[in-house]
């Protein structure tokens, strides 16, 4: 008899439990509704972050993960879904991956993703980002070819942004590849390519006259230039 009361009190124990747990998840779903209507990006976080607890969800984890990154917490989103490369991530999960290695200055694991997000979408976004993290770890030969990619697929009706001014500006994106193309060619052979180089970046001012890092680029190699002369 104590036993069969023992099981009947430990059903119904299991049964609330459930229930209870039933209840949550549907005020936290509520929860996480309101805050998405109502624009608090900290109750998304914490709605989709109890709900994750209550009901682990990866779906959940990567949009949570991205969140973070709308928000410029990138290790926070790492934390959220990891480092390591997976067969079965999804592509926001691999987009987050790569943006916030890249943000937080580890280009060599972010080069990984990205080329994940290249082989899954070849797109000239992602060709970009391959082309400018290969040039930063110095392999030209990478960067070469994403570049080459890049002002080869490159429209006229596509811009990329820059920033290294008080006012943002943007220019065409093939202007943008001839501006990478100009630091590879230059990187190859410092002293013998700055001519080739500073032809390059001409090409890139012909199509957006505007681009103040050419320019300034430009500028440095043709000073560079002028010190390397032998003085009399």
């Amino acid at each position: 008899m104590k036993r069969f009361l023992v099981l009947v009190l430990l059903v119904s124990s299991y049964f609330t439990t459930a229930q209870n747990k039933q209840e949550l998840i549907k005020h936290y779903e509520a929860f996480y509704k309101q805050m998405k209507t109502q624009g608090d990006v900290q109750g998304v976080i914490n709605g989709l972050t109890h709900l994750n607890i209550l009901d682990p969800s990866q779906t959940r984890k990567d949009t949570l993960a991205m969140i973070y990154v709308s928000e410029g917490k990138h290790l926070q989103a790492l934390n959220t879904i990891g480092i390591d490369k997976k067969t079965n991530d999804s592509d926001l999960a691999v987009e987050v991956k790569a943006v916030s290695l890249k943000a937080l200055n580890e280009p060599e694991r972010a080069i990984v993703h990205f080329e994940e997000l290249f082989k899954r979408n070849p797109n000239i976004a992602t060709a970009y980002e391959l082309a400018e993290l290969n040039l930063q770890i110095n392999n030209l030969t990478e960067a070469t070819k994403y570049t080459d990619f890049g002002i080869n697929n490159a429209k006229d009706d596509i811009g990329k942004a820059f920033y290294d001014t008080q006012q943002p500006y943007q220019v065409p994106i093939k202007a943008a590849f001839l501006y990478l193309k100009g630091l590879i060619k230059f990187n190859e052979n410092k002293a013998e390519n700055i001519d080739a180089a500073v032809a390059i970046f001409d090409e890139a001012l012909l199509l957006a006259p505007n681009f103040n890092l050419v320019q300034i680029s430009k500028n440095a190699l043709l000073s560079q230039k002028t010190n390397d002369k032998p003085k009399n």
